[in-house]
């Protein structure tokens, strides 16, 4: 089978069906794939670039496979949706006070391991300076997809989480202006001038981003919509519509559709839990058709040449370049050498470098697709060696969080438009200090009531003295002046049980 940029036959309703047999079959191996990489700890990006490769010309499908421009397309699409999962998911408490430091090394970091990894690739394996350049802006950039999924399932200080996050957000924009403009053609005039550029790009990104983000949250908090299952939906286009203002106003969309998600994502807005869970599953799925067509545009038999290369550039982004770049970025911040030395660690790259690799492909750059096998190469060695030791070197530094922190309770709106008020629907997880708590021990502010209670498939009106349970659910109404109050509330004694104070405990103030 081929899938090139040449003639294609017609498509008819066999292929079709072929076409979606196939697609399904690679979803559940692939769901299958994450059960496997989260017991095993392997980066499930490694199984997916896997699954390409099994069903490339050197595998099993036989596919022949050389779109690069096709490539990049989907690739930007999958890594809007990724960043807009990342940006719902990231909380405005623990990156506020991480921003500053977050901004710098985004900024001062990129620039700093494109000029070591550049002139190692120069001198060290004597590519071209415009190749060298390329491939140290293709590299210096952390993916968001794999800082996500390693660092949330990490008990980490805030404060590192919260740095790790925000750059991996903020340093796309960046170092997408720099690989376009190394990949054009002609000779590379006036570099200081793409300072200026990229400044204006991410100030116009971060203007559209907060601004539609604001709007649309606050059209989703007063517009009750026909059906919970169209809120997901709304908050998506919101992100993707974003993302297009970004790029159409010549600024950063990246930066845009993740400053829009995170403003949204922490406004608590309606049926929150169903908007989540619809998120992360199109994440799933955009990580997982990224990784494996890029599984499919490599050519396994190609890379021999490439491997020594790649370990000698990789080796220098991350034992030089990398922590070069966290301590003259984060020292002034006063950062402890321990923090220092676990973010220079998780630097992670994923499949951000491979899809920024095709940029100089679809310009016509010389050697592009030594280029592209080489940062292959090194992303797949380097995530396999980075991604399994983080928990490991976290313990060693000691800076491991308290796994045995009480679980949140999962919260979700639906707003009562004509009645001014709110429903709620409270579940208590295992973990929960709300169990044993009785209704009246709640303290509710006045206009919030808990007006049935689900144990075990029965449903209830509760009384003062009706003790929660672990696995009850709960329906509080809220009129609408005391919603916000009534929720940070149920999330303190979630958190500190009876003797909660009434404004709630520390990291229970209704945050996301």
């Amino acid at each position: 089978m081929r899938v090139s940029q040449g003639r294609e036959r017609p498509l008819t309703v066999h292929h079709l069906n072929q076409l979606l047999l196939v697609c399904s079959l690679v979803l559940l191996v692939a769901v299958a794939a994450v059960r496997i990489s989260s017991r095993s700890g392997l980066p499930s990006l490694l199984v997916y670039l896997g699954i390409g490769i099994a069903m490339g010309q050197d595998g099993i499908g036989d596919i022949h496979f050389d779109n690069a421009e096709l490539t990049q397309v989907i690739g930007y699409a999958a890594l809007v949706v990724i960043l807009a999962e990342g940006g719902l998911g990231t909380k405005w408490k623990e990156i506020k006070p991480a921003l500053p430091a977050a901004t710098v090394l985004a900024l001062g970091g990129v620039a700093v391991s494109v000029g070591v990894t550049a002139t190692a690739a120069h001198y060290l394996i004597g590519l071209e300076w415009r190749q060298a350049l390329i491939i140290g802006a293709v590299v210096s950039s952390t993916d968001a997809a794999a800082v996500f999924s390693v660092l949330r399932k990490i008990p980490l200080p805030t404060r590192v989480t919260g740095t790790l996050e925000a750059e991996s957000g903020f340093n796309d924009a960046p170092v997408v202006i720099l690989v376009v403009a190394f990949s054009q053609a002609g000779p590379v005039e006036h570099w200081y001038a793409l300072i200026g550029e990229i400044t204006l790009e991410l100030a116009i990104g971060a203007a559209i981003g907060i601004a539609v983000g604001w709007l649309g949250s606050w059209g989703l908090r007063h517009v009750a919509l026909p059906a919970s299952g169209l809120y997901p939906i709304a908050v998506m286009a919101i992100a993707v519509t974003a993302y297009a203002a970004g790029a159409l106003a010549h600024g950063s969309g990246f930066l845009a559709v993740y400053l829009a998600s995170m403003a949204m994502g922490n406004a608590k807005l309606p049926h929150w839990p169903a908007t989540r869970g619809f998120a992360d599953g199109l994440g799933w799925i955009a990580q997982i058709g990224m990784f494996v067509l890029l599984g499919l545009l490599v050519t396994p038999h190609e890379l021999g040449d490439d491997v020594l290369p790649g370990l000698v550039i990789g080796l220098v982004l991350t034992m030089v370049a990398r922590p070069l770049s966290v301590v003259l970025c984060l020292t002034p911040f006063r950062v402890p050498w321990q923090e220092q030395t676990l973010m220079s660690w998780a630097g992670l790259r994923g499949a951000v470098p491979i899809i920024l690799a095709t940029i100089p492909m679809v310009s016509g750059v010389e050697s592009s697709r030594r280029i592209f096998n080489i940062v292959f190469v090194l992303v797949v060695v380097y995530t396999l060696v980075q991604g399994p030791t983080l928990p490991w070197l976290a313990r060693k530094l000691r800076l491991g969080g308290d796994a045995e922190a009480a679980a949140d309770l999962g919260i979700e709106s639906a707003p009562l438009e004509r009645l001014r008020g709110h429903l709620l629907s409270v579940a208590i997880p295992e973990g929960s200090r709300m169990h044993g708590v009785e209704v009246n021990e709640l303290r509710l502010p006045a206009g919030a009531a808990v007006t049935l209670v689900v144990r075990e498939g029965k449903s209830f009106v509760p009384l003062p003295t009706t003790v929660l349970r672990r696995g009850d659910e709960l329906l509080v109404v809220a009129t609408d002046p005391v919603r916000d109050a009534a929720e940070r509330r149920l999330r303190a004694v979630g958190h500190g049980g009876k003797l909660a104070d009434w404004l709630g405990t520390d990291g229970a103030d209704g945050t996301r």
